[in-house]
């Protein structure tokens, strides 16, 4: 029975292209598409929180993995990360990019990770959406403006508009985290997962700290430092590993 259960496995994961680029070594897993970016690792964080078996595959965009046939025909977007589960909702293989989207998904299948409560549900939605539609996409403007071409623009009055804005969106977070442990109170959820990397990022990798007066911001810097001091976190950062 088990033999017949991993082999339509197997045959459900052929359906998809994608998995003619990046074969399945374990089919009855949760299949990755990934790079260890902000948005990336929300995702094998939240795996690894979760506990839920997955396989990772590296999609390298020093070489347009993302925009490959086999790619594109499982996110149109060509942005990472995207997985597969074949044992999605009903039993059936489901497919799906966005890393919001994911993060709901993993959440409700394991039943972790997101307040049981109807209120406490859609409180913690709201915060998700916040770094989807506010901490992402500006501190990626200021990324771009700040460390790779737009550094070079003389007009700075762009890069000034992102800081101004990553800088009022830090005080809304720090807002919430005053007396709280986390995001939503004493209980960790996929909003801390959705927006921590992104902060990592901002003052790590963009190097936007003293930009943005991250000084500032005490009860960020205490929840971010409880955040990647989790060993699933630790963990989920260095995912998809870079080949050797």
């Amino acid at each position: 029975m088990r033999a017949f259960f991993k082999g339509s496995q197997v045959a459900h994961l052929a359906s998809f292209p994608i998995t003619k680029k990046w074969p399945a070594r374990h089919p009855d897993r949760i299949q990755l598409y990934s790079l260890p970016t902000p948005n990336g690792v929300k995702v094998s964080i939240a795996l690894e929180e979760l506990g839920l078996p997955y396989e990772p595959h590296r999609v390298g965009f020093e070489n347009n993995d993302q925009m490959t046939t086999e790619f594109l025909s499982l996110n149109p977007n060509n942005k990472i990360p995207a997985i597969v589960d074949p044992n999605g909702p009903d039993g059936k293989p489901l497919a799906l990019f966005e890393s919001g989207a994911i993060l709901v998904y993993l959440a409700s299948k394991a039943g972790k990770l997101m307040p049981r409560d109807t209120a406490g549900r859609y409180e913690t939605l709201q915060w998700v959406m916040f770094q989807m539609g506010g901490i992402g996409p500006m501190f990626g403007q200021l990324g771009f403006f700040h460390k790779f071409a737009g550094k070079d623009y003389e007009d700075k009055r762009p890069r000034d508009r992102y800081v101004a804005e990553s800088k009022r969106l830090l005080a809304v977070l720090d807002k919430q985290l005053q007396g709280k442990q986390w995001v939503m109170g004493d209980e960790y959820t996929i909003a801390d997962i959705a927006i921590f990397p992104w902060v990592r990022n901002l003052v790590g990798f963009y190097g936007a700290g003293e930009l943005v007066g991250f000084d500032e911001f005490k009860e960020v810097q205490r929840v971010l430092a409880a955040f990647v001091a989790r060993p699933a976190v630790q963990r989920g950062l260095e995912i998809p590993k870079k080949p050797d």
